[in-house]
Order: C-alpha cells, then sequence, then structure tokens
C-alpha cells in the first residue's frame, strides 16, 4: 500500500561503479532534463515515481552491490513505494539474461550503449542536439569528462571490454564544445577518463592525439585545471609528458594503473610489458616532469601468484615509492582469459596481501606527505564538512587521494575556489594548512 503520493514525472537515476557510470548517469540526466522530466539523482524524498539504477559489473564486490540495490528498489515497488524500476550499465550489459531470470520484478534491463531506447521506454526523445550536455552530479567546479568509449587492451582479468565493447574516441571538436559549456557553467577542472586515455585519436585520427586534445582543452577559458586518469603503460605517448611539463593547466598527476610487477604474471596478464620496460617507464615520466604525483594500482591474488612474486611486488612498492596508489583483490570473472586458469589463492590470502601492501604504502605516503610541510600550495575547495574546509592539490583526484584540511574557524575558503595554502601539518592521507595571507 503506498504511504506517499508519488510525482508521475520525477525519475530518481541510482549510480554505481567508477567515474565512467558517473558521466553516464549525467548524460542520461541531462537528456531526462530536456525531455521535461524531474530527475534527480540519488534523492532521498523517496517520492519518484521511476528509479533507474546504473550498475556496475567490474568485479565481484561491485556486482554483488549493484545486485542489492537492485533487490532494495524491487522490494519498494512492491510495497508501493515506486512505480517503475529500470536496470542500465555495465551489470545488466553483461548478465541481462541471468537477471531478467533471477529478478523478472525489474520493469526493463539495459546495456551500456541503450540511452536511445531508455529514453524511448519512458516516452522521451533521445535528442542528439545535446552535445556534452548533462546534469553534474559532482560539484560544479570539477567534473568528469570522458574522452572515449571502450578499450582495445586483451588484459586477461578484465571484463571491460565485454560490458563496453571496443575503443571508440569522442572526436576534439565536440570534447572542446562540451568542455567550454561545462566552463561556462562554473567548472574548473576537468578529469579526463576512458578505459585507457592513451589510444584517444588511433581510431578517428589514425594516431595517438591525446597531447593535441590536452593543447585543445587547455585553449578553453575557465578550464584551470585538466587532470588525466587510466593511462595504459604499453605505448604510452611521450609527447603528453611534453604538453604537461609545458602547459599550467595540465596538473602534474598521472593516474597510470600498473597491476603487477613480476615478468610471469605481466606476460599472463597480457599487459605488453615487462618489470623493466615497466621501471624505465617511470623513470621517464619522472625525468621529464619532475615533482609528478603518480597514481597507480596493484593486484593482489592473481592466479598462481607465488609467494615470492607477491614479495617482489611488495619490495617494488617499497623502491619504487609511488605518491598515491591502490590494491584491488583479484576477482574471477566469466568470459576473461584468466577464467581458465585456477583461482588457486583463497580469499583471505589475496586480502592479506593487500593489506600488506597498503600497509607499506601508508608510511611512503606520510613520508611524502611529511617533506610537504612549509609549502605553500595552490589548493581548490570542495567542501566545508564539520570544523574544517576541505580541498585538493593539484597532485589529488576526488575521492581517492589525499585531501587538505584548513580550520573554518580560523580560514575562509570559497567553496570552488582556489587558494594559496601553507602547509603545516601531514597524516598518512590528509595534510593540514592555514591559507596564505597576500
Amino acid at each position: 500500500m503506498k504511504t506517499k503520493t508519488l510525482k508521475k514525472n520525477k525519475v530518481n537515476v541510482i549510480t554505481l561503479g567508477c567515474s565512467k557510470n558517473i558521466y553516464d548517469s549525467e548524460i542520461l540526466m541531462g537528456q531526462l532534463k530536456a525531455n521535461n522530466f524531474n530527475v534527480e539523482h540519488e534523492s532521498d524524498k523517496n517520492d519518484a515515481s521511476v528509479v533507474i539504477i546504473n550498475t556496475c559489473g567490474f568485479i565481484e564486490n561491485a556486482k554483488q552491490e549493484s545486485i542489492n540495490t537492485i533487490l532494495e528498489y524491487v522490494n519498494a515497488k512492491e510495497k508501493g513505494l515506486v512505480d517503475k524500476v529500470y536496470v542500465t550499465g555495465c551489470l545488466s550489459e553483461r548478465y541481462k539474461p541471468e537477471l531478467s531470470k533471477e529478478i523478472p520484478d525489474v520493469d526493463d534491463y539495459f546495456g551500456t550503449h541503450d540511452l536511445p531506447r531508455l529514453l524511448k521506454t519512458l516516452n522521451a526523445d533521445y535528442k542528439h542536439e545535446l552535445i556534452g550536455e548533462r546534469v553534474l552530479t559532482t560539484p560544479h567546479h570539477f567534473a568528469y569528462f570522458k574522452i572515449s568509449e571502450g578499450c582495445d587492451r586483451p588484459c586477461s582479468f578484465c571484463a571491460i571490454p565485454i560490458m563496453r565493447g571496443k575503443h571508440v574516441s569522442i572526436p576534439m571538436e565536440q570534447l572542446v564544445q562540451h568542455a567550454k559549456l561545462l566552463a561556462k557553467n562554473g567548472t574548473k577542472e576537468l578529469i579526463l577518463i576512458a578505459q585507457d586515455l592513451t589510444y584517444y585519436g588511433l581510431d578517428v585520427y589514425g594516431k595517438r592525439n591525446l597531447s593535441k586534445l590536452l593543447l585543445k582543452l587547455s585553449g578553453v577559458d575557465g578550464i584551470e585545471w585538466i587532470r588525466l586518469h587510466y593511462a595504459f603503460p604499453t605505448g604510452f605517448p611521450e609527447d603528453v609528458l611534453d604538453v604537461m611539463k609545458e602547459t599550467d593547466k595540465i596538473c602534474n598527476y598521472l593516474d597510470m594503473p600498473l597491476q603487477h610487477i613480476s615478468d610471469r604474471i605481466l606476460k599472463s596478464m597480457l599487459r605488453g610489458t615487462t618489470k623493466k620496460k615497466t621501471n624505465d617507464l617511470i623513470k621517464m615520466i619522472k625525468d621529464k616532469v619532475p615533482g609528478i604525483a603518480l597514481r597507480t594500482t596493484l593486484i593482489t591474488g592473481y592466479p598462481g601468484e607465488t609467494n615470492d612474486e607477491f614479495l617482489e611486488l611488495k619490495d617494488w612498492v617499497k623502491e619504487m615509492k609511488f605518491e598515491r596508489l591502490g590494491v584491488f583483490t583479484y576477482s574471477h570473472e566469466e568470459n576473461t582469459r584468466a577464467f581458465n586458469m585456477k583461482d588457486d589463492i583463497p580469499d583471505k590470502l589475496k586480502k592479506k596481501r593487500a593489506e600488506e601492501i597498503m600497509k607499506v604504502q601508508n608510511k611512503i605516503s606520510l613520508e611524502h606527505n611529511k617533506k610537504l610541510i612549509g609549502r605553500t600550495l595552490k589548493v581548490l575547495f570542495d567542501r566545508k564538512e564539520g570544523k574544517h574546509f576541505i580541498g585538493r592539490t593539484e597532485f589529488d583526484s576526488p575521492e581517492v587521494d589525499n585531501e587538505v584540511l584548513i580550520d573554518a574557524k580560523k580560514n575562509y575558503a570559497r567553496i570552488g575556489d582556489f587558494a594559496e595554502v601553507k602547509i603545516n601539518g601531514a597524516l598518512e592521507y590528509d595534510l593540514t594548512g592555514e591559507i596564505a595571507s597576500t
């Protein structure tokens, strides 16, 4: 029995997973808004007649979270709290037949490329003219900025090509137009995302063209920071580093998932590189862009990972001293190349190895942060939380990296603005400071 009146033209969009899903939800919401829908993101008002769940299907934990969320809203539908529940995104792309059978009370399932069909189901038109127009779910001063879709890499452990398809670059002219629209609406930081930024342009221009795109985006008035996420190490275009060094707007920051360092495991993962090539690449990056913050992610518990190979990885982390680092435990995913291998590392050991590496990284991060004490850094302020204004340096991305805290009683920072901050304290993953006097 319904406990409240639902708003017939209101849609609540729920987003799970990575920043690419956030971007997709924002595009969906932009289309709905253009069709005169009242659309909200993860609203807690519970008065929307339609709920759309944008799911993640990347690894087991993410899949389970998506399934739990679907069941939660199907249960709300049974209670009359929602009229329609639709599911879209990666999990739906990958497992639509199974989901339709196991959770039939969902009104319809859509894949990652089904936006026009989803809109048609809602009696909305897909408006092709809305290039880049979207409803931001992030604070307006930064935006995730997708430059391509899909991936051509053959990594043995990864199911993304199954869910997202082959690599497709978005033409440069559209991206520049999109950036101008965001800047006009107050966006100051573009966080470039793709399954692999370094492939940008190969399909459209016949060559890797990320450096040219960066130059064009740097010319957009109002954009002050451009940040690079998800660069594949094999075939990395060195000219990107030249642009980063010469152009103030490109943050001295690079997210490059390296996954492992054992030659045998890298070969099994089909990463197309070796320990020596990886070390040479890191040295070249740091030589070309002194002071760059390198973020990487690693996998523990890949099939057959021996204790010696894990110790090699752990020792390498100690040696490299990455500024930013995260660890995933291996997830045995259907239809990937590694699925034919035996998933022979117990979950408990996978987690133990991940925790050991993060324990090493905690000390490294604290060392890096202590070196910043006394320096004055440019900080972009994201929010006020409790007694602090909280921001980030050019070396930090939202959600995953370090933050700068300043005492709100002693300092004032305008949310969405930059300020010079003198760092006076350091923790493992936070800095403290004060607004520098001008």
